[in-house]
């Protein structure tokens, strides 16, 4: 069960990319807060406290605005155009009681039997939708591929979830594999199995003709 991270926010009475920009200026983070059929509340976050709340896998916050104290998901976030800085957050009002779906990073952990043969393990996706109450949702899916031979595969149906929660991905998903990494050609390699450049069949005949003609046609002018 993920243990709810209590964070101070600051309410925000303006909104828009100007009144955005500048709090990402004085190290905010804005967000929305919406749900449970109540008022969306403009908020903001430390830019520091938020970022690492969200890279240690926190999706279950409870946010201090003021007196006012809810507990939210963390539903969407938008990052900058490089990909690396949240710039904006939507959190969604919950109940520790009440179901949801939520994503929850997947994570591999040992050696193949397959890595004696070459094998290796490698992840197809990085994340496995389930459902499950506020209060019970897994902070992380570990993985064993220790079992795992050349050509074996891993699929969500084959996780085993802890009670309370079910699946939301089709089982089919493929979660990881087991195969042989292919071994890197060298560049004489590669130019020994390069196609040979193909003659062009009776072109040095035509040059020759074409000079005896050029040469006729000089003798007679």
């Amino acid at each position: 069960m993920e243990k709810a991270l209590v964070l101070q926010t600051d309410s925000r009475e303006q909104t828009g990319t100007h009144s955005a920009t500048k709090l990402r200026k004085q190290s905010r983070i804005p967000a929305i807060v919406y749900g449970h059929k109540q008022e969306p509340m403009a908020i903001s976050f430390d830019v520091h406290d938020f970022t690492e709340a969200v890279h240690h896998g926190h999706r279950v916050i409870d946010i201090k605005c003021g007196r006012k104290k809810e507990k939210v998901m963390v539903k969407d976030l938008q990052y900058d155009y490089l990909g690396k800085y949240i710039i904006h957050a939507d959190l969604v009002r919950v109940d520790a009681s009440e179901i949801v779906t939520v994503s929850v990073a997947v994570e591999l952990k040992g050696e193949p039997k397959g890595a004696v043969e070459g094998g290796i393990a490698e992840a197809r996706v990085d994340s496995l939708d389930v459902r499950c109450k506020v209060s019970d949702i897994p902070e992380v899916f570990v993985v064993s591929v220790k079992d795992m031979q050349v050509g074996d595969s891993i699929h969500a149906g084959d996780i085993e979830l802890p009670a309370g929660v079910t699946l939301a991905d089709e089982p089919e998903t493929l979660i990881a594999t087991c195969s042989l990494v292919a071994a890197a050609k060298t560049a004489e390699e590669v130019e020994e199995e390069a196609p040979p450049t193909p003659e062009v069949i009776g072109e040095a005949e035509r040059e020759k003709k074409k000079g005896e003609e050029d040469k006729t046609e000089k003798s007679q002018q």
